[in-house]
């Protein structure tokens, strides 16, 4: 037609053998920079084109730290870095018979091919939490959920209506895993050190913090002992719990649990449960459980060339027989090792196992308030686990400029007891709740 702007990949030709990766989370990064540049032609394609420092999504939510602090262009990381390509488009489909990659532009083919899609937000089929629910899987959401929490408190300041005003303080998180913890004691804090100074006209003893799980403690994934202090820092807190329940529809307005008992609010955070981001094109019985069934080298099974690292890999072991917890060091550990397996092969070299080496696991709950499962069964809690928590996520941080804003945010935070600037800014998002007219 004319007017339209015709598209291409242009990627150069090559005569070393082309990777083609999918995804620029954790895995992704970690494979590109343990790969050998001068040995492969590197394609990184991506519907986003930076890098996210996805545990800290909450601190954007709740205004502890700007959307930009925790984020890094993927060009911009990999500058310098030999034969490297990326390209900001979506992956439409796979052709895994005739080596193709099938983008929203055009085809794209390869010699390898890595799957790093990390994981969507699932709703188990429910499409009116689908609909009216807020997630918590990228900055765009971060920045959503942030809009909503303050246009709530700024119009419970404004509304005449009691119930209505109860309804935007009432704020109900699905889910009590890290991020629904980590949220609810972000949230509890702004209650107790922020909104009674920004809003001084508003009673905000009477917002309310609902953590809904249907297993009977917080933190299931974690041990006893981290889940009793985290369920323990909450209470002291003011959260309250509806455990051993599950939320069985959301309008908008009602938050219905599984027993019948209700909750009126106008937010519901879904952090219930995360999927497999898949691509079509591999055959439905290589997938399990919503991730690609892989055996102990991050081949999808059935395929030499195919490979799938992080939250969409499923590699059964003794001791993960349900796979490796969709979280970022596994998906770390797999992208740097299958980049040492390819320059494995390339030196004539015979392929090693994966072996997931596990750091332990740290889950924040407030000011001076953490826990953590450390290897040969040792736990913290309380101040120790909180500096080990600081410690570990800016060492893990892209980029200095980002290590030096988000450490220099926290100290502030530390000593002021404020987050971040409280700035609307407003979107299409059709679920927030806007300013009457």
């Amino acid at each position: 037609m004319p007017g339209t702007t015709q598209l291409n990949l242009n990627i150069p030709d090559t005569t070393k053998p082309r990777v083609v990766v999918v995804g620029g989370g954790f895995a992704a990064v970690n494979f590109v920079k343990s790969l050998p540049g001068h040995q492969y032609q590197v394609v990184m394609l991506s519907k986003t084109n930076y890098f996210g420092f996805w545990p800290l999504l909450y601190q954007v939510a709740t205004a502890g730290l700007e959307s930009e602090s925790i984020g890094e262009p993927l060009r911009q990381l990999f500058d310098g870095h030999e034969d490297f390509h990326f390209r900001s488009v979506a992956v439409i489909g796979l052709d895994p018979d005739q080596n193709l990659v099938h983008t929203a532009i055009n085809d794209l083919p390869y010699d390898y091919l890595v799957l790093a899609t990390g994981t969507k937000t699932d709703y188990f089929g429910n499409a009116e939490i689908e609909k009216n629910a807020f997630s918590l899987k990228d900055i765009s959401e971060a920045v959503d959920l942030r809009n909503q929490l303050l246009r709530s408190f700024e119009l419970a300041n404004l509304t005449q209506d009691p119930a209505e005003r109860q309804r935007l303080l009432n704020f109900v998180i699905a889910g009590a895993g890290p991020t629904g913890v980590e949220l609810s004691g972000a949230l509890a804090q702004m209650r107790s050190h922020v909104l009674p100074a920004d809003y001084p006209d508003l009673d905000i003893t009477k917002m309310n913090i609902y953590l809904v799980d249907g297993v009977d403690r917080v933190l299931p994934p974690m041990s006893a002992y981290a889940s009793q202090h985290a369920h323990s820092y909450l209470q002291e807190l003011g959260v309250q719990f509806k455990l051993n329940q599950l939320v069985d529809s959301y309008d908008g307005q009602t938050v219905k649990l599984k027993d019948g008992e209700t909750l009126e609010t106008r937010t519901l955070i879904w952090a219930a449960g995360v999927t497999g981001n898949l691509v079509a094109g591999l055959p439905d019985d290589r997938v399990e459980h919503g991730r690609y069934l892989v055996n102990h080298y991050n081949m999808v099974q059935g395929y030499q060339n195919v490979f799938a690292i992080g939250d969409v890999a499923l590699m059964k072991t003794k001791d993960y027989p349900k796979g490796h917890p969709q979280v970022s060091p596994p998906a770390m550990q797999q992208g740097t090792h299958l980049a040492q397996n390819l320059a494995r092969e390339r030196r004539g070299e015979v392929w090693a196992p994966f072996a997931y080496l596990d750091k332990g696991t740290l889950a924040i709950v407030g000011r001076s308030r953490a826990v953590a499962d450390l290897p040969g069964g040792f736990h913290l809690g309380g101040l120790l686990a909180w500096i080990t928590w600081l410690t570990v996520h800016i060492y893990y941080l892209s980029g200095f400029r980002n290590k030096l804003v988000v450490t220099a945010n926290w100290a502030y935070r530390l000593f002021t007891r404020q987050p971040g600037t409280r700035i609307i800014l407003e979107t299409n998002n059709q679920r927030s709740v806007r300013r009457p007219a």
